[in-house]
């Protein structure tokens, strides 16, 4: 059997939404949620991880897989999407999901151990000097089990959103560069944190996913080269064991002058000024997964997809993200 399985950072789609969680039917957040809903539904997927999707209140009055059902219903008319969430962030941009019940079961499986809960503080050596740095997820990563609907798993999947490495506060260069090495060291702890639960469920022979905005891609920068680590790679697994190595769903990005190809996003340099093109959204799987047609529907590069031109002005506007896609053959 066939699944599509996607990722979409939907840009504060908190925004969407009333304070009681109903969506917002005014010309500009309708026109939005009717842009977002166009590329979900062009994608069709079975599942598809959310990034930045609506808030969820600790006490659980509000939540993020309520809203999304809702919004489901009211824009994708016909749809059967359920949704999901995990722990609440302190933020107000929430991790989770939705997925078409007659097609894969869903379910929300944390880890309980708190000395392994992506809710509760860890350590991690971030800088290789034997000292272990405390750590903790500002968005706690959506651990999930998708099985097919004989109750077997598929896949363990995890959607992260993982530090910015953005810095948007008013400094001078000594900040800049202190803040960019700060920002830099939590990612890779964020990411290694991440793949320790992947390693743990690869050790049981399960299979795993991780999907969602790391914030980071494939080679090294300046940063990653002064300390000799990258996000993605980190994510990727140790090559001593490279039967446990994630593959990317995705072709090896190339460097032009405008940035990477394929890519996901757009960021202005905070120094030059210039737009630089970035691939920071992923879909990473165990080399088990039989992955085809993995595919960024980006409509800037992607001239020749007529899937992708169909929708371009819903992508170029619906979020500041494109989403990732791809087939799942199970």
């Amino acid at each position: 059997m066939d699944l599509t399985f996607g990722v979409y950072n939907v840009e504060w789609m908190r925004d969407l939404f009333d304070l009681d969680g109903i969506p917002r039917m005014t010309h500009q957040e309708k026109e939005r949620s009717q842009q977002l809903a166009e590329v979900i539904q062009a994608i069709d997927p079975d599942f598809l991880g959310i990034v930045e999707g609506p808030n969820t209140l600790v006490d659980q009055s509000k939540t993020a897989s309520q809203q999304l059902v809702t919004w489901t219903q009211q824009f994708i008319p016909g749809s059967n999407y359920q949704a999901i969430h995990g722990f609440p962030s302190p933020g107000q941009q929430e991790l989770c999901a939705i997925f078409k019940p007659d097609k894969v079961k869903v379910l929300f499986t944390p880890e309980n151990d708190v000395k392994k809960s992506f809710k509760e503080p860890f350590l991690v050596d971030t800088t290789n000097r034997l000292i272990h740095e405390q750590y903790k997820h500002y968005r706690p990563p959506l651990e999930l089990s998708v099985l097919d609907l004989n109750d077997q798993l598929i896949s363990r999947v995890i959607v992260a959103h993982t530090k910015s490495k953005g810095i948007f506060d008013r400094v001078d260069y000594a900040r800049f560069e202190q803040l960019s090495a700060r920002d830099r060291l939590r990612l890779f702890a964020e990411c290694t944190h991440i793949r320790s639960r992947c390693d743990e469920y690869l050790e049981k022979g399960q299979p795993v996913i991780v999907m969602g905005d790391i914030n980071d891609g494939f080679e090294l920068d300046f940063y990653e080269n002064k300390f000799s680590k990258s996000a993605v790679e980190i994510l990727l697994g140790d090559p001593w064991k490279p039967e446990w190595i994630l593959k990317s769903v995705l072709p090896k990005p190339k460097l032009n002058s405008y940035g990477w190809v394929p890519n996901s996003g757009r960021f202005r340099d905070r120094i030059t000024g210039d737009e630089f093109n970035v691939l920071i959204d992923h879909i990473l799987g165990s080399q088990s997964l039989n992955f085809s047609n993995g595919k960024v529907w980006n409509p800037y590069t992607e001239k020749d997809d007529l899937e992708i031109q169909a929708i371009s002005n819903s992508l170029k506007k619906g979020s500041d993200h494109f989403p990732i896609s791809v087939t799942l053959t199970t």
